[in-house]
């Protein structure tokens, strides 16, 4: 079974519950409701199926609910043309009879200054700041021209927007997703640790608690937030390489570069990472992917990702559960070759406590040892996530009485998630150790590395050896 973990945006193509069982049969572990499309209602019967099929299908899996953000977009209400070299208004409200390109984001021309640039429908018409005319009008070279029509997104990658990840459809949707059980949210144009900060105490108002949170997933895709990496990974639960936006604000021949950094620091900080954007996009209309994406996936796998994810092709194309097939046969060859070994642990020798310093001594014992296996318990999966990111080649199996942590150890690198009941934990190892060697996963005489982790990380986990009777 492939280790690598695999998202599928859930849409009209894969929306009822038949496709839906497909694709986690074939190998999606978490299933994303994009909330730039769809109603509560349409969104609410997705996390109904796939609540249903967990039960059916007995194993955990992972609901991501993606906030749509301060998406910018084109506010003229009927298209024109701009040509190149053409100079043309730009504001936030229609105040001239003169060609003007609007802007449906109140206060954002007011923060642009000569020389930003302004991206339209991905990139193909551009437009450079060359006067600022008032607080509210600007001028603007055309240096890519075509026809501009109303909704068509905006990027602005040289300017400062300064209003945050959360707009007022995203608290909407976000207390909607909390209240139905979502395991990750994922927050769209971050750009800076406080925007994380704000969402996770909204998260514990809403829910009047302090723990058990959903995991907030952060999406890499502005300038700003590479600017702010790492403040932004360390108050991150999971990280998203979000190629597409980053690919447009940033020069398109570096986005695999910062697709390799971003992974080795999550890596250094043992936080879950997936890549995402167009990695089978050929598939939302062909059966078989192109030689370019399989070599995508693969070269996210032996950088190491925790998971690759589908938009387009698993939500409106032709053929969601071969792609999803498709995917998990690269990924488990990929996991089968030499190339995605690794022999070090990548922990920043600054995040050492007592604590990592006893799983790295496991994980060690479990490299040079005869062991077949670590299993472990965890109350909050910390201990899970600490070991998944040694990338061992053992078996990794996690044992929890917490749903919540069950379903988010979907995204944890090679974790076999079971949940427990309350008061079966003191007696997990036999439970869990009669389940694998009932399901084939381990036989009599195998031996197998015993972690206990605890819910405080000031009380130190245990470890030891035991074997399969």
């Amino acid at each position: 079974m492939k280790k690598t973990r695999i998202v599928a945006t859930i849409g009209p193509a894969s929306d009822n519950k038949e496709v839906l069982a497909e694709l986690i049969k074939n190998g999606v572990n978490v299933c994303r409701i994009n909330f730039s499309h769809g109603t509560h209602e349409s969104n609410g019967k997705v996390f109904e199926i796939v609540k249903e099929l967990r039960g059916e299908l007995k194993r955990p899996i992972g609901i991501l609910a993606d906030l749509q953000g301060p998406r910018i977009r084109v506010g003229n209400t009927e298209a024109f043309t701009i040509e190149k070299g053409e100079i043309i208004f730009v504001s936030d409200k229609k105040t001239t009879e003169e060609k003007e390109l609007v802007i449906d984001s109140p206060g954002l021309v007011k923060e642009f200054k000569e020389g930003d640039r302004i991206l339209i429908e991905d990139g193909i018409k551009a437009l450079k700041i060359v006067e600022k005319v008032s607080a509210e009008l600007v001028k603007a070279e055309v240096l890519n021209g075509g026809e501009i029509k109303p909704r068509k997104g905006v990027n602005v990658p040289d300017t400062q927007v300064g209003f945050g990840a959360v707009t007022e459809k995203d608290a909407k949707d976000l207390e909607f997703a909390i209240k139905n059980e979502a395991n990750f949210v994922a927050l769209s144009f971050v750009s800076n640790a406080k925007e994380i900060e704000n969402t996770r105490e909204n998260m514990k108002k809403i829910l009047g608690r302090e723990e058990n949170l959903p995991q907030i997933v952060s999406k890499i895709e502005r300038k700003e937030a590479i600017n702010n990496l790492d403040e932004i990974i360390e108050a991150s639960d999971v990280i998203m390489v979000a190629r597409g936006d980053l690919g447009i604000e940033l020069e398109e021949s570096k986005v695999v570069l910062y697709q390799k950094q971003i992974i080795k620091k999550c890596l250094k900080l043992a936080k879950p990472v997936i890549v995402a954007t167009q990695m089978m996009d050929s598939m939302i209309e062909n059966p078989i992917p192109t030689r370019a994406e399989v070599s995508d996936v693969s070269n996210a796998v032996i950088d190491h990702t925790d998971a690759v994810m589908l938009s387009g092709e698993s939500a409106n194309g032709k053929y969601p559960a071969k792609t999803v097939a498709m995917m998990n046969k690269i990924v488990t060859d990929t996991e089968e070759s030499p190339f995605d070994d690794i022999d070090v642990c990548f922990f920043n020798q600054d995040l050492m406590t007592d604590y990592i310093s006893i799983i790295n001594g496991a994980c060690s014992l479990a490299r040079n040892s005869k062991a077949s296996a670590i299993i472990l318990f965890t109350e909050s999966g910390y201990t899970a996530r600490m070991m998944s990111n040694h990338r061992l080649e053992k078996l990794l199996i996690v044992a929890t009485n917490n749903p919540m942590v069950y379903n988010q150890l979907s995204i944890v690198w090679g974790a076999r998630a079971y949940l427990l009941k309350e008061e079966e934990n003191e007696k997990f190892v036999d439970l869990i150790l009669e389940k694998c060697k009932n399901e084939n996963k381990l036989k009599v005489g195998d031996q197998v590395v015993v972690i206990k982790g605890r819910k405080d990380k000031n009380k130190l986990p245990t470890i030891g050896m035991t074997q399969v009777k």
